[in-house]
């Protein structure tokens, strides 16, 4: 696995399934950085303009949806999506 670049450009949803996806090699410093804030309790609209890059007074929904599945998605990834980095990464 390369190393992921550290500001990619995010989609509306992060990825949902229980695989490790090329996107998620792609985010683990998105994700990090999602959990970074939440554990610093920053509002979650500062997260989505700063880490995300979409402005939630432009498009809230938006804004809103991306903060929610990425976040989901970092958590998943420290609870068992690490398991696939460990063997090798996302399949090809």
């Amino acid at each position: 696995m390369q190393s992921p670049p550290p500001n990619p450009p995010v989609s509306d949803t992060a990825p949902s399934g229980g695989v490790l996806t090329g996107y998620d090699e792609q985010h683990l410093v998105t994700y990090l950085r999602l959990l970074d804030a939440e554990a610093e309790g920053a509002d979650w609209h500062e997260v989505a303009r700063i880490v995300l890059h979409i402005d939630p007074a432009q498009e809230p929904e938006r804004a809103h949806r991306a903060w929610t599945s990425h976040l989901a998605r970092a958590r998943w990834m420290t609870e068992s999506g690490y398991r696939h980095l460990l063997r090798g990464g996302a399949p090809h």
